[in-house]
């Protein structure tokens, strides 16, 4: 009896992307859109929610509205990151890679809540024209508590959860698998420390959120993720005994 050994022909293959090159691709990708999303809600589509009250003017809606859409895109895209690099860092440490997944649906949760208080606070504001006297100082003092809880979970979620998950797990795990540049995961490892640090030192008290002193910690971390996700978009992961196997796989 003769066996029949077939390869794929190069036509099978021509076009096929590598299964661990389309994970890097997906992962570099939802962390831009993290990136992008993230920023564009707090200093853009929120700024109206900061200025002075809210709830008793004209208000901007659609604009707020907008911006909860995008972080509830935020959401999606946090914890897709954690999803798609769990195959590859479960193989170096299954505890602080699911720690990794953890800390971001941590971070998802924080953010859920001021999505939840923003869209609460335009009901008052729209409940608020046809209401007056005792009952609109009632609901502006609720739209006020509101204001502060979406920046409370701004505080603990991506100012501070961010630190450990994306900064301290993740720039470990990246560290020991060498899947990326070691100096450039450095800017994770001194970045998340920093952030926890800052994001404490507001809960505090001790500084002022939106200081100098936290901004200048945010900025290890804030170029961490963008040169994560730009390198794995461009480069993909490096070669690694971690990724034996992954590479044919699919």
């Amino acid at each position: 009896m003769t066996t029949t050994t077939t390869t794929a022909s190069p036509a099978t293959t021509r076009g096929r992307m590598n299964p661990l090159r389309r994970t890097a691709l997906l992962t570099g990708v939802l962390f831009l859109i993290t990136y992008i999303t993230a920023i564009a809600a707090k200093f853009y589509f929120y700024i109206p929610l900061f200025e002075g009250n809210y709830v008793l003017g004209a208000g901007a809606d659609n604009l707020l509205l907008w911006g909860a859409l995008n972080e509830v895109v935020l959401v999606v895209a946090n914890i897709g990151t954690a999803v798609a690099l769990f195959p590859v860092l479960k193989r170096l440490s299954e505890g602080l890679a699911l720690g990794y997944v953890t800390a971001r649906v941590m971070e998802s949760v924080f953010i859920s809540v001021g999505i939840l208080s923003v869209l609460t606070i335009v009901t008052l504001r729209q409940d608020l024209a046809g209401a007056g006297g005792a009952e609109a100082a009632g609901l502006a003092t609720v739209g006020t508590a509101l204001v502060a809880l979406q920046e409370w979970t701004f505080l603990l979620g991506p100012g501070f959860v961010v630190g450990l998950g994306n900064g301290l797990l993740l720039g470990y795990l990246m560290y020991r698998s060498r899947l990326v540049p070691r100096g450039m995961v450095w800017l994770g490892l001194v970045g998340g420390p920093l952030l926890c640090l800052s994001g404490a030192a507001v809960l505090l008290g001790l500084i002022d959120a939106g200081s100098p002193w936290q901004l200048v910690a945010t900025i290890p971390e804030f170029f961490w993720e963008l040169s994560l996700g730009v390198y794995l978009i461009i480069k993909g992961f490096k070669s690694s005994p971690l990724t034996a196997g992954l590479v044919n796989e699919g």
